[in-house]
């Protein structure tokens, strides 16, 4: 795979593949370095020479991360690595590949001939009280009740109405979650709920999908919409390495 190693500061760490037979990407690594792989028995882990021995997460080194995944991807089935994985050198590596081997065969063949698509559903409306409000009475009442005009509201009156409003918010997630995944399950190996990042979102789902069945999950994803009304928007992108769907503790 590679001739003989220069002296660095270490081997920045991008995936593990299945076989040692994994072609030579060339220099689109960070840093511009030559990426290549390093076998050890049935499994190969694809490394770059890097200058440092921290590396920060700056979107241009992001980004050669993602791309050197990109087309691994394209030739094959890949672990995906965290951001920021540096070793000593080779035989840190093969130490690495040997310890953890019955694991990374065990993910290899998790996620062999799958790769990762994303949905993210959100509430497109401009506030999303107000439209919570205008869609159940029981917080328009709270609303009313605790924050009228007729006096200024305590804290505890506050925080009541915010109980119900997250309240109400998570019963409707589970409720679109739940027919969402109805739609998409058939088309999937695997879906996992990752955690909401605002309150407008209404699901972030991870998918991890045949590649041959790619054609399908789409033509799912525009099924689940057409559950939906205006007030929500999908957006849904990949594929990518399966990074939501690697379980790994090396």
């Amino acid at each position: 795979m590679a001739g003989a190693e220069p002296s660095h500061a270490g081997l920045y760490l991008y995936a593990v593949a299945a076989g040692p037979d994994v072609r030579t990407q060339g220099a689109v690594g960070l840093f511009d370095g030559k990426v290549y792989a390093i076998p050890g028995g049935r499994l190969a882990a694809v490394v770059s020479e890097v200058p440092n021995d921290r590396i920060r997460p700056e979107r241009r080194h992001l980004g050669a991360h993602q791309e050197v995944l990109k087309k691994l991807m394209e030739e094959g089935t890949v672990l995906p690595m965290s951001f920021g994985i540096i070793a000593d050198g080779p035989k840190a590596i093969r130490r690495i590949l040997a310890k953890n081997h019955e694991e990374f065969a065990r993910e290899l063949r998790r996620v062999a001939g799958a790769v990762e698509m994303g949905l993210r559903v959100v509430w497109d409306v401009p506030n999303i009280f107000e439209y919570f409000v205008d869609n159940h009475p029981e917080l328009r009442a709270a609303r009313d009740c605790f924050l009228g005009n007729y006096r200024e509201p305590t804290q505890e009156d506050k925080i009541e109405v915010g109980r119900l409003f997250d309240r109400l918010l998570k019963n409707e997630r589970e409720a679109h979650v739940e027919k969402v995944e109805e739609v998409l399950s058939p088309r999937c190996s695997e879906i996992k709920q990752n955690p909401t990042r605002n309150e407008k979102e209404v699901m972030n789902l991870a998918c991890l999908v045949k590649r041959e069945a790619l054609p399908e999950f789409e033509t799912a994803i525009f099924e689940a919409a057409r559950l939906f009304d205006n007030d929500f928007a999908f957006d849904y992108n990949g594929p990518w390495a399966p990074y939501n769907f690697v379980e790994l503790s090396l």
